[in-house]
């Protein structure tokens, strides 16, 4: 599933590259062959087109345990689901219950609707790690509370949440869960049934390995959530309102037909290699990133410690260097593609303790390998130790 690339990319958690070739053979076979806007016409071609995107929903559902695949709308990305979601089902007055690591895409729709709609937003603490205090979530659920929104893995500490246990204490209440699957998908195991997940937003371009462009929002079929967004859909064309037909309810528009076969392609792609497979992969190769940052005492990682569950995303501050320096000395010296500064999420800086000086973020993925990482720790040492001679010699 790899192929060479000269620069070492270690930047998986804003987006999975490259794409694996059986991702881009669809996008091109896509353009090529299915071009055409699906259900705006009987056509082949439309027809066709049309089909790929049920295809592209019966392997999304097979990957999170949806029964219908029509109870999943596809979206640009997961920011766009969070807030399908988020201001469709919230209604002005509402109670909302949020935790202390998420990300804008969480954030900024609940902020606006407490400014604007006089929503109440409980944000439920973390520790340094991303441990989210089980105790005072149940505290914050009241009978008022409508809806609970987490992340199932943060997108800066790389924590995993117990979805299974915040699912049991919201519906006891008669809360719903909103899910963030942005850091998860495809590389945790996710079963909206079993788990409790009443809507779960996902993108397709990271551990998905789709195309940017692409993602989606699943609505349990008992939900009741208002589309945000009116249009066309091809069905039910002369009628004035918004079909309440799933998915036409929340699909308004032409839909990014060969992103979304890209995207398909990257979902089987993930069935066959499977979940635990490719997570098992990430944590080793995070393991082994951790231990060798761990052994240069100018830097402190951020997270789980060592052996715990994680994502593959490993934090660090540097006490001799700025975030940003850091980051821009790695890929113009050696190559390597991290992210430096608040990650969208200045929550979960807070929770870290880093809100006064960001974070470099080093993100594996599907393709990553112990060499490269050997490489990456051995920039970061070399950068370091640059660096304290450089101050010595001041």
């Amino acid at each position: 599933m790899g192929q060479q690339r000269s620069v070492i990319y270690m930047d998986h958690a804003a987006t999975s590259w490259p794409k694996p070739a059986a991702v881009q053979e669809a996008i091109v076979k896509a353009m090529l062959e299915e071009g055409a806007n699906p259900g705006r016409g009987g056509h082949q071609m439309a027809v066709q087109a049309g089909k790929r995107l049920m295809r592209a929903r019966m392997a999304l559902a097979k990957l999170f345990g949806v029964a219908n695949p029509t109870d999943i709308a596809f979206t640009l990305n997961a920011t766009m689901a969070l807030n399908m979601a988020i201001h469709g089902y919230v209604r002005e007055g509402d109670h909302v219950v949020a935790t202390a690591v998420e990300h804008n895409s969480v954030r900024r729709p609940l902020e606006w609707l407490n400014i604007h709609r006089n929503v109440r937003v409980t944000y439920v603490d973390t520790d340094a790690y991303g441990n989210l205090n089980l105790d005072q979530l149940q505290a914050a659920v009241t009978k008022q509370t409508r809806l609970v929104v987490c992340n199932h893995s943060s997108n800066l500490l790389g924590s995993i949440l117990p979805i299974e246990e915040i699912a049991m204490i919201a519906h006891k209440k008669g809360a719903k869960l909103l899910v963030d699957g942005a850091q998860s998908a495809g590389l945790l195991p996710i079963d909206v049934r079993k788990m409790g997940i009443d809507m779960l937003a996902f993108p397709g371009h990271k551990g998905l390995l789709g195309p940017t462009g692409t993602g989606g929002l699943y609505i349990d079929p008992e939900l009741d959530v208002q589309p945000i967004i009116q249009g066309g859909t091809g069905s039910h064309s002369e009628e004035p309102l918004q079909p309440t037909t799933r998915p036409d309810r929340y699909e308004a528009g032409t839909p990014n037909t060969m992103g979304i076969a890209g995207l398909e392609a990257g979902v089987n792609t993930v069935l066959h290699e499977t979940v635990e497979k490719l997570y098992n992969k990430e944590w080793a190769l995070a393991q082994r990133l951790m231990a060798g940052l761990q052994s240069i005492d100018t830097l402190h990682v951020l997270g789980p410690q060592l052996g715990e569950p994680r994502t593959g995303i490993v934090s660090f501050i540097s006490s001799t260097m700025d975030s940003a320096e850091f980051a821009f000395r790695l890929d113009r010296e050696y190559g390597v593609a991290v992210r430096a500064g608040y990650h969208c999420t200045p929550l979960a800086h807070q929770a870290a303790g880093t809100i006064a000086t960001g974070a470099v973020r080093v993100s594996l993925g599907w393709n990553t390998t112990d060499d490269e990482i050997d490489t990456v720790i051995a920039a970061i040492q070399n950068i370091t130790e640059h660096s304290i001679r450089q101050e010595s010699e001041h």
